[in-house]
């Protein structure tokens, strides 16, 4: 079962983690959280309705992989737009991401929060034993499987992979390339997402 998740009984899933395996996957979900920010409420903390009726921002993401992780909903890079079309369609994506990024923002936040939280279990109740099998419900792996894509979209906008092509030089990166550690880790969490997902199918 090493770093493979296979189904248990009765549903959900499980994978064998060592302690680097543990310790590598916070730190990627920890710097995720960084990266998404706060919610409208964590900074209104006084305010039990702020989160309720606050809009979201209609202008896409600066950051490059924030851009892949809220990407516009009206825009097709593979389908050129006259300019009409193009003015329109960033109006539809701007007023779509008014009304729906905080919100996804917050689901991505839950999702990297449920994996730290579920790893430091783990790391808690296998203290010194080098390692432990992270055993996940059903929800609990829907949302590691969403933390698990959002970490890979988040890699591979660093990383500049767009499609097949790009994930197939990857293999081919000299050892001393400054981008192997990165690559690596965008390898094994591809592995670890698909497993994940062919034991929720099963």
């Amino acid at each position: 079962m090493p770093g493979t998740f296979e189904p248990l009984p009765g549903g959900g899933a499980a994978v064998a983690l060592d302690d680097v395996e543990i310790s590598i996957i916070r730190s990627l979900a920890v710097q995720l959280l960084e990266l998404i920010g706060p919610g409208p409420a964590e900074d209104t903390p006084d305010d039990p309705l702020a989160e309720l009726f606050a809009e979201g921002p209609s202008e896409p993401p600066a950051d490059p992989v924030l851009k892949r992780l809220f990407p516009d909903a009206y825009s097709d890079p593979e389908q050129p737009a006259t300019p009409r079309d193009a003015e329109e369609q960033r109006a539809y994506s701007a007023e779509f991401r008014r009304y729906t990024e905080n919100d996804l923002r917050a689901g991505k936040r839950d999702n990297a929060l449920a994996v730290i939280r579920s790893l430091d279990a783990l790391a808690s109740a296998s203290a010194g034993e080098g390692g432990a099998v992270l055993k996940l419900s059903v929800e609990e792996s829907q949302r590691w499987l969403g933390a698990l894509n959002d970490l890979r979209l988040a890699i591979g906008s660093r990383l500049e992979i767009t499609d097949d092509d790009d994930t197939d030089l990857l293999y081919r990166l000299p050892d001393d390339d400054p981008r192997k550690p990165m690559v690596m880790a965008y390898l094994w969490l591809g592995g670890l997402q698909e497993t994940l997902v062919g034991t929720l199918m099963a």
